[in-house]
């Protein structure tokens, strides 16, 4: 969003040296943006947006079939947690690490596909200098967009989609959910 009038420095990202509002979300196979949590702070860490989304504690109770805990996988900017995989880290890593992470890392790319196409179909959400906070809704404008590509993706389906070879649900029941 364009620099706003009042509380610059809650919504600063040094790191990406930009004001933002921040969200965390989870991408499922089948294209869809399953969970959106947000938005917060731009200067706020992903590792904050983890702990405060609580979907950590809400995947422990869930269990697959065999009884194993359903996992995520997340940047390396995440703590390594039981629901919570990420890349391994370091310069000595062995050659199963290496290929791990060299997998892991086209999946994930897979994932991103998801947000090139929120912002392709919704370009808006991404002209910060148009996004101006307190003046208008623009967290809203996000999680609107994030649902309508939710919609396009179980009507017309996604690269991610293809990827994993796992269709999203027909929209009558992607909306029923809701």
């Amino acid at each position: 969003m364009c620099r706003p009038q009042l509380h610059q420095r809650a919504v600063y990202n040094g790191h990406k040296r930009v004001h933002a509002l921040k969200f965390q979300s989870i991408v499922a196979a089948n294209g869809l943006i399953a969970n959106l949590f947000g938005p917060v702070e731009g200067r706020r860490h992903d590792a904050f947006l983890l702990s405060e989304s609580k979907v950590l504690s809400k995947m422990e109770s869930k269990l697959d079939e065999n009884g194993n805990p359903f996992c995520i996988y997340g940047d390396p900017a995440y703590p390594l947690r039981r629901q919570l995989i990420c890349p391994f880290k370091g310069s000595r890593l062995t050659q199963q690490e290496q290929l791990f992470n060299k997998r892991m890392s086209t999946n994930r790319i897979a994932v991103e596909w998801v947000f090139g196409k929120l912002l392709q179909n919704f370009a808006f959400v991404d002209f910060k200098k148009n996004l101006k906070m307190l003046l208008q809704p623009v967290a809203m404008y996000f999680k609107v967009a994030a649902i309508f590509t939710n919609c396009h993706t179980c009507i017309y389906g996604s690269n991610t989609s293809t990827y994993f070879n796992l269709s999203p649900p027909d929209i009558e029941d992607y909306l029923m959910e809701r």
